[in-house]
């Protein structure tokens, strides 16, 4: 987790919104990345979808089986429904999200019982450095 918080920091250098990322298997680092919506003026280019894209190229597989997504912000629906596409079988969150939350807080795709996959979910890891991130991150932009 404290590899996804290192990302969530480079996006805040970068202007991103801190959202880090890192997917693992077994003890190592399949891939990592941060939000680059801005940067690529693409609205799918979120922390998530970033990682599990270059995840997906380095196992040369879209099923990325055995592993473990590390994420500090919980997933949005278009990043819970890619890792449930994925068939990614655990989640690692920070920071609950009340406003766009699908692992728990606004709804549930992650664990959804009607979906052909469904990943177990940890929340809370490292949740107050993600948040406080996330706080200054806005706060600053506010002026």
């Amino acid at each position: 987790m404290a590899r996804a918080l290192e990302q969530a920091r480079v996006a805040a250098s970068l202007g991103e919104v801190p959202v880090g990322a890192v997917l693992v298997q077994g003890d190592r680092i399949l891939a990592e990345g941060h939000n680059l919506t801005r940067s690529t003026a693409d609205p799918t280019a979120h922390a998530e979808v970033v990682t599990l894209r270059r995840g997906a190229r380095r196992l040369g597989d879209w099923r990325l089986l055995d592993t473990t997504l590390y994420v500090t912000l919980e997933p949005c629906a278009m990043c819970a429904g890619a890792i449930v596409l994925a068939r990614i079988p655990r989640v690692v969150f920070g920071a609950a999200d009340p406003k766009a939350g699908m692992a728990g807080t606004l709804g549930d795709l992650l664990r959804h019982p009607d979906l052909n996959h469904r990943a177990s979910v940890t929340s809370g890891i490292l949740s107050s450095a993600s948040a406080r991130l996330l706080k200054d991150f806005f706060r600053e932009r506010r002026g």
